[in-house]
């Protein structure tokens, strides 16, 4: 079983695979076989299969759907919010997924390091606004905060979309703080052999 990693990124405390439910087992298998390795993240919670058939039920909810927020857009979300919240695996595994979502190789350092002057849209600027106020002071957000997303044609989906996205990727932040979860070495090299999709807004 691949790992991704080089010595640099250590990987969780070994599990043996074969002895895991099938479902998981099939899943673990099915990311190897796209990504040509078994991301750290998933040998983390396998150790506990009821808690990663939830985790990775509602991530696939939020992250895959499709309508509303695009793809790359929601990667955004969990970028900014995992730089905000230090979370080094979130930070390299979706940059990597950001870079081949939105063809861009220099979008997700610049959305880590500072997404107000990151090369995005002043709309998909107030959705970080937002998903950070979401991260971070949660208590705060009020009805001015869901009118500014509505004046750049979010709607009432959008924003629970964005909410949700920001609320749930706490939650995997902090799990991965707490494991001291390293992203596997290949994360880092994933997507940078695209141009710049787009000039600066």
């Amino acid at each position: 079983m691949g790992n991704g990693n080089d010595g640099r990124s250590a990987p969780p405390p070994a599990l043996a695979v074969e002895d895991l439910p099938p479902d998981i087992r099939t899943r673990i298998s099915a990311a190897e076989e796209k990504l040509g390795f078994v991301p750290n993240v998933f040998l983390m919670l396998a150790h506990r299969p009821a808690e990663f058939r939830a985790f990775m039920a509602y991530h696939d909810t939020l992250m895959d759907k499709d309508g509303g927020l695009t793809k790359a857009e929601r990667e955004m979300i969990v970028v900014a919010t995992s730089a905000a919240n230090q979370c080094q695996y979130c930070v390299v595994a979706h940059g990597a997924i950001l870079r081949i979502r939105a063809r861009d190789a220099f979008i997700a350092d610049q959305v880590a390091t500072n997404y107000r002057k990151a090369d995005i849209s002043a709309r998909q600027r107030a959705m970080l606004d937002f998903a950070l106020t979401v991260s971070q002071q949660a208590h705060t957000v009020g009805e001015p905060d869901k009118a500014a997303l509505r004046a750049h044609g979010f709607d009432a989906d959008d924003i629970w979309d964005i909410a949700a996205i920001a609320a749930f990727f706490g939650l995997s932040n902090r799990l991965a703080n707490v494991a001291d979860l390293r992203p596997n070495t290949a994360f880092y090299g994933m997507g940078r052999d695209f141009g710049r999709a787009r000039e600066a807004p």
